[in-house]
């Protein structure tokens, strides 16, 4: 009887939708010229982000037909599951009104954990020559255990110390490259890139979950999928997402009403983390090594495409779904530039003009509502 209920509950609404339409555009309708113009105006440069993105991939496609093929789509979406983890575990620290600028460094941490512990036992340059190949689900554990431990110490300094997120991730942003540098420093290894993975590795990460027309799609897109439905349930069905965004809108508020705020922050950053590590553990054999630049502005892309989903720096707004929809439109906008062959020092301007653009367009928005 419940789920008839809630059947018809979606269906009475998709039924109001029409109405609700209709409802628009007669109010629309009933404005004065000079509230018609502004409301379009506003519209339009809410949503610029959007249209501007818009605009770009039909270029692209007019430019280079090749671009909406089936491979370049395949490519599309593997790169946004690669991508995926790190920015819903940006989204958190961003929800918090904060930020954290040490994401890519602990994804570089991690990844080459994850290469110097999986590397092929009869390799002849293997960092620790000892040492098995590990069972992957050790490294796992490892890594997301590391990611956690770096995400502790930033929850802990923001909330401990009331320090500004973007000083503390700052911080342990070099804290972390240092880590990276002496770890690859260990035995006769000497800085060198990390590779000669275990196939077994490679296989389980960068294998064919299935084909599209002869295309592989591999096994990460899976797992992406998998994290993603697991963030989107801790953070809309439990006790711990409610008091993420509580904290995020109002911290003093939250406290009063009984929210653990040391507690919730210090949480945020660690699942933050947790996530950052199996974005290493994904790269080092999406890659198929790791290095001491891996992971290098991993968190400037992140961060992009979190404010471009909807996820406010002004804190206690957004949602999973806009950060897969910002990972994936920054990808198609990345992928296609390099289809028209843009210069790849450009990408970085480009960059920096999408998340100026984006927060301009947030905190526009944020300043209307007040």
């Amino acid at each position: 009887m419940n789920m008839k209920n809630y059947f018809n509950n979606i269906n009475n609404k998709i039924k109001s939708i029409p109405s609700s339409v209709k409802g628009s555009i007669e109010n629309f309708k009933n404005k004065t010229p000079d509230e018609k113009i502004s409301y379009i105006s506003n519209a339009l440069l809410n949503n610029a982000m959007y249209i501007i993105i818009f605009i770009a991939v039909i270029t692209i496609a007019i430019i280079e037909p090749s671009f909406l093929s089936v491979a370049s789509i395949v490519n599309i979406i593997s790169l946004t599951a690669a991508k995926l983890p790190i920015a819903l575990g940006i989204g958190g620290a961003i929800v918090l009104s904060g930020t954290d600028i040490s994401a890519g460094r602990a994804v570089g941490l991690t990844a080459v954990i994850t290469a110097s512990l999986l590397q092929s036992t009869d390799y002849m340059n293997k960092m620790f020559p000892n040492l098995p190949t590990l069972p992957i689900i050790v490294v796992i554990l490892a890594v997301i255990a590391t990611g956690a431990l770096i995400g502790a110490v930033n929850g802990f300094f923001v909330a401990k110390f009331r320090l500004h997120p973007f000083i503390v991730t700052l911080s342990t942003q070099l804290v972390i490259f240092g880590a990276i540098l002496l770890y690859l420093q260990i035995g006769s290894n000497g800085g060198q890139t990390l590779s000669g993975l275990d196939d077994s590795y490679i296989n389980f990460i960068s294998g064919t979950l299935f084909r599209i027309n002869g295309i592989s799609v591999p096994k990460y897109v899976l797992y992406s999928v998998i994290i993603t439905i697991i963030m989107w349930f801790v953070w809309n069905k439990t006790i711990f997402g409610k008091n993420m965004f509580a904290v995020g809108s109002n911290e003093d508020a939250a406290r009063v009403s009984g929210v653990n705020v040391f507690k919730t922050i210090v949480l945020v950053f660690m699942l933050a983390g947790a996530l950052y590590g199996i974005t290493g553990f994904i790269e080092s054999a999406r890659i198929g090594s790791s290095a001491s630049y891996t992971g290098l502005n991993y968190e400037s892309d992140a961060i992009a495409a979190c404010v471009i989903g909807g996820v406010s720096f002004v804190g206690g707004t957004g949602k999973i779904g806009g950060i897969v929809i910002g990972v994936l439109l920054l990808q198609i906008i990345f992928v296609g530039l390099n289809f028209i062959s843009i210069d790849q020092n450009m990408l970085y301007i480009i960059k920096g003009a999408i998340i100026l653009l984006a927060c301009s367009i947030d905190m526009r928005k944020y300043l209307a509502r007040r």
